[in-house]
This record gives structure tokens, C-alpha cells and sequence, in this order.
């Protein structure tokens, strides 16, 4: 379980989080949601490990790591995947696979087939060859995540992935996230697109002016009269 409890920053004497706890289970998918400058993507950063909390800590399978940045998250099983692509444009899918295969040289024959059954699952045979600048915004996320799951991450952050891909990439991200869910990885959410991130998640957290004001199933967050209030609006419907 990877979990945040009770975390607080403050940014020139502004307190921005509000100590603020979540959880994230194995296997589950989590939405991190509020409106614009309410704290959610401070929160969702801490948790990725780009900032530090004033007060509060990270902790994965029971073990403080909020001393440790991003990159040293990443060694732990947590893997952040930005909003913009991260793909490599100028190579093919193949030889975006290849740069991380070449970390794995004394365990190469177990990478390789842990590759081959995620090129498979995420059917991505066809493309291989392909200069990743000419795939979809779904083809490069099922690119980007293949090359995570080659870690073998236990959990994924994904940071506004509905942002600029059209209902088909939707669909297909949706489709990934699903997948992802059943191979036992935990997913949180940060995106402003609620209806989107509502229907794939298994709960979610809400934030507005730095604290957590509604939070459980889509449906107790979409009954939640503090949200309506704060965030959502009265004719808001999935």
C-alpha cells in the first residue's frame, strides 16, 4: 500500500495542503480531483516525490520514503508518467524498448520476456517499427507504460492523462488503466477531466482550498454536498 498522511505545504507563508492523507491499494485505481489552485497537483507532486511536506510523510509497505525524490521512488516501484509524452519521437517503438533493456543486462532473457508479453497484451506487435511521432496519443501511452511495467512498477502516478487525446485515445486509456488495475498495479489519478477519471476509478479524493472535502466511490463523491458545493455544481452528471 502506498499511502500519504497528513500532509501540509505551504508556499511563502500560504498553506496550500492541508493535512491531507490518502491511500492507494494494489490493484486499485485511485482519482486525485479539485479545482484549479485547490492544492491537488502540490499533493499529487509530494506524493510523486518532486516536493517535500512541511509536515506529513510518504509511505510504501510500511516504510517512510519522503526523503526520497522521484527518481529514487522510481527504484521502490513507483513510477510517475507526466502529462506530455516521454516517448523517444525520432526512434521506433522497438528502440524505445531497446534503452531499457540495456539497464537489465544481467537479467536480460526475463525482461525480454516480461517485454513480449506486454507488447502482446497491449497489442503493440504491429507497430513496433514505427517512429513513435506518427502512433496516437493512446499508442504513445501504451508505449510509455509498456516501458514502466519493464520495471516491474507496483504502482503507477499518472499525471493528467485524458489531457489532449481525443474520445478514441479515451477509450483506449481507459482500456490500459483496466489492464494495469489487473496485473495488481495501483494507479492514481490526477486530471481535471472528472467524468473520464470518475468512471474508470475504483474511488477517489477531492480537494478544495488545500484539504480533502469529499472522498470514497464515484457515486458517494457524486452525492457529496460539500463537492456539489465546491466543485462539482448541483447539474453536474456522469
Amino acid at each position: 500500500m502506498l499511502k500519504a498522511e497528513n500532509l501540509r505545504k505551504s508556499f511563502k507563508k500560504r498553506l496550500v495542503v492541508k493535512d491531507v492523507s490518502l491511500q492507494i491499494k494494489q490493484g486499485e485505481i485511485v482519482g486525485l480531483l479539485g479545482p484549479n489552485g485547490a492544492g491537488k497537483t502540490t499533493c499529487f507532486y509530494i506524493i510523486a516525490g518532486f516536493l517535500k511536506p512541511d509536515n506529513g510523510q510518504i509511505i510504501l509497505r510500511e516504510e517512510p520514503i519522503t526523503h526520497l525524490d522521484v527518481a529514487e521512488r522510481a527504484k521502490k516501484g513507483i513510477i510517475y508518467l507526466p502529462q506530455e509524452s516521454s516517448v523517444f519521437r525520432k526512434l521506433t517503438v522497438a528502440e524505445n524498448f531497446k534503452i531499457v533493456l540495456e539497464r537489465f543486462k544481467n537479467n536480460l532473457k526475463k525482461i525480454k520476456d516480461k517485454l513480449e508479453y506486454y507488447v502482446e497484451l497491449f497489442d503493440l506487435k504491429d507497430i513496433l517499427n514505427q517512429k513513435t511521432y506518427t502512433l496516437s496519443g493512446g499508442q504513445k501511452r501504451k508505449v510509455e507504460i509498456v516501458r514502466a511495467l519493464l520495471i516491474e512498477p507496483q504502482f503507477i502516478l499518472l499525471d493528467e492523462p485524458f489531457a489532449g487525446i481525443d474520445p478514441i485515445g479515451v477509450a483506449q486509456l481507459k482500456e490500459i488503466l483496466e489492464t494495469l488495475k489487473n496485473e495488481k498495479i495501483g494507479i492514481l489519478i490526477s486530471d481535471h477531466n472528472v467524468r473520464d477519471t470518475l468512471k474508470i476509478c475504483d474511488k477517489g479524493y477531492v480537494i478544495a482550498s488545500g484539504e480533502i472535502i469529499g472522498k470514497g466511490t464515484p457515486e458517494e463523491i457524486l452525492e457529496n454536498d460539500l463537492v456539489k458545493e465546491k466543485f462539482l455544481g448541483e447539474k453536474f452528471f456522469m
